[in-house]
């Protein structure tokens, strides 16, 4: 029988080993954070606020302090999940190369924003703001694929000593 990566997704419920959990549970927080920024941002893009540029400064500093908590758990996921699983799925197509797509997009979306906000005039508040209701769309659905296929896909690949590494090593990215 050959092996392929979709055998590993099914519908039953998959009890993830401590790590895998860990970058799980990181998720709640991260989109409590983003769903604030996705609402602030879409305020400004509906004409909802009345000051629009002190608006943007206060989504750009809430937007920095996002980035300062998602950063590590990307980390987590680049720097080990993703290269341990590689050796089991590749990395060219399937799971890891959408979940490192996305991850690039949503941080390309986040760089513009803060880069096009180093100074803000207030026809730009639109524009500016649909950076980050992109980047919440983005990480929205990348998170859901990372829990209901991506984790529950590594817990069935990475052997017992894999896992120990892994939980090792993503306690050693700070934040």
């Amino acid at each position: 029988m050959e092996f392929s990566p979709c055998s590993l997704i099914g519908n039953e419920p998959v009890s993830l080993c401590p790590p895998l959990q860990r970058l799980k549970e990181e998720h709640g927080p991260l989109n409590e954070e983003k769903y604030a920024l996705f609402v602030a941002a879409k305020n400004i893009y509906d004409g909802k606020e009345q000051d629009v540029v002190q608006a943007l400064i206060r989504l750009r500093e809430h937007v920095q302090q996002f980035l300062q908590h998602l950063d590590p758990h990307s980390r987590r996921e680049e720097e080990v999940l993703f290269p341990m699983m590689e050796r089991y799925i590749g990395k060219q197509f399937g799971p890891i190369a959408v979940m490192e797509y996305e991850h690039h997009e949503a941080k390309q979306n986040i760089a513009t924003f803060l880069q096009k906000t180093e100074t803000i005039r207030a026809e730009e508040a639109k524009p500016l703001a649909s950076y980050v209701m992109n980047a919440y769309m983005i990480l929205t659905d990348h998170f859901a694929k990372e829990e209901q296929v991506l984790f529950p896909m590594a817990e069935k690949l990475l052997s017992l000593e894999e896992k120990e590494q892994l939980a090792k090593r993503i306690n050693e990215i700070a934040g």
